[in-house]
């Protein structure tokens, strides 16, 4: 090995921002369940509407800590890549996000242009909606290049995102885990999504998203090989990123959004060194067995999909009946699939409609919980936010 420097609710960001032009454009519903498989999203457009300009920007980091940025590259040679067999070993490029010292480096990018392009391309987004290459990769993320780390060692946390969606639409969770002492590794499943560019420069597209015949327990599966070949590469020896020292290799957590949800408990299942895992708002792929997962467990998700009567329900309590650790199933009201990431905030920055939950409290609900679940089962701070029901945070219902 070397290194260089669900079924349902799966639309990637883009495509979210294109139908909501659709939207706009024909009065139809906003429905974040099964869409088509292809969405050509439209907008009525006039000679005299100028074209909107979008300028996106993240909530800043509310711990005490600055958030540092790196990308890194990472190659398994001894692992063809799952999808494109001839494009050679497995490439990951991962986004390393870390405690840092407050107003050092220069302000990260969101994507790179070849990203953010690749993202438009996906889903067709037409050019009325104002979002382009050039300002959809320029999101204020809040996060720092070559910032200065903070000193000591802080536990590891993996994110891993939705299926068609890259590891950016994370960003805002990852800042603020960083700001409040965690280093956080958001990963890019290639050929999984609207692209990651990788250490050639390269940006492939997504080469299974036109799939019917998609196995998503096989995807999960793959992921879980993604990031347990990540943590080899952060926790042990030369891995490229000069930051690892900063590392606590015995306590590692993980969480993921839709597919990479399942794919955290997938990962769990694979490898013991992930202590604890966050499921926001996904399918199980699997739903795990008895005995499989004896560590710490957080299911979020949104109401409409996870409470009773939820359209997913059934599997998320066979699933919650199957874990045998520390476990919650907390659901928001009113949140739909994407309140859990940055993509309903950057929606309602586009001018399109979002959820009845407003995008600023889902994502203040989504860092709230995650971070106080991570503080509880890797770092041993106790936080009554899991306790039950809290006046501040009337959307969310404990289910159990």
């Amino acid at each position: 090995m070397n290194t260089t420097s669900n079924r349902k609710r799966r639309i990637s960001a883009v495509a979210i921002l294109g139908l909501a032009a659709s939207v706009a454009a024909t009065g139809t519903g906003l429905a974040a369940t099964t869409p088509p498989p292809t969405l050509h999203a439209t907008a009525a457009t006039t000679a005299a509407a100028p074209t909107p300009s979008f300028q996106g920007t993240l909530p800043a980091p509310t711990g005490p800590y600055a958030a540092g940025e790196d990308v890194i590259h990472l190659t398994d040679a001894s692992r063809p890549d799952p999808w494109v067999p001839s494009s050679g070993p497995r490439q990951l490029t991962v986004t390393m996000v870390y405690p840092a010292v407050p107003g050092t480096g220069t302000p990260a990018p969101y994507m790179t242009l070849a990203e953010a392009a690749g993202a438009i391309q996906h889903r067709k987004l037409p050019a009325s909606s104002g979002v382009t290459p050039q300002n959809l990769s320029s999101v204020t993320t809040h996060a720092f290049d070559g910032a200065r780390p903070q000193r000591g060692k802080h536990p590891l946390v993996v994110l891993s995102p939705a299926y068609e969606d890259p590891r950016m639409t994370l960003t805002s969770l990852a800042t603020d885990l960083a700001s409040h002492g965690y280093v956080v590794a958001l990963v890019g499943h290639t050929y999984e999504d609207s692209g990651e560019t990788l250490a050639n420069g390269q940006t492939p597209p997504c080469a299974i998203c036109d799939d019917p015949a998609l196995d998503f327990d096989s995807v999960a599966a793959s992921r879980a090989l993604d990031v347990s070949f990540a943590i080899d590469q952060l926790t042990h020896g030369n891995t490229g990123w000069p930051l690892a020292h900063l590392i606590d290799k015995h306590e590692i957590g993980m969480a993921g959004h839709s597919l990479g949800g399942a794919a955290a408990a997938a990962t769990m299942i694979a490898d013991p060194r992930v202590r604890a895992g966050v499921n926001m708002d996904g399918t199980f792929h699997p739903a795990p067995m008895p005995g499989q997962i004896n560590r710490p467990f957080l299911m979020l998700g949104a109401a409409v999909n996870h409470a009773p009567g939820g359209d997913d329900y059934t599997v998320w309590e066979q699933s919650w009946a199957a874990l045998g650790g520390y476990k919650k199933w907390l659901t928001v009201a009113g949140a739909d699939h994407f309140s859990f990431t940055d993509l309903d905030l950057l929606l309602e920055e586009a001018g399109f409609p979002t959820p009845p939950l407003s995008p600023e409290r889902g994502v203040v609900i989504t860092r709230e919980y995650v971070t106080a679940f991570f503080d509880q089962t890797l770092k041993g701070i106790h936080s009554p936010l899991l306790d039950g029901p809290s006046p501040n945070n009337p959307e969310v219902a404990f289910q159990y």
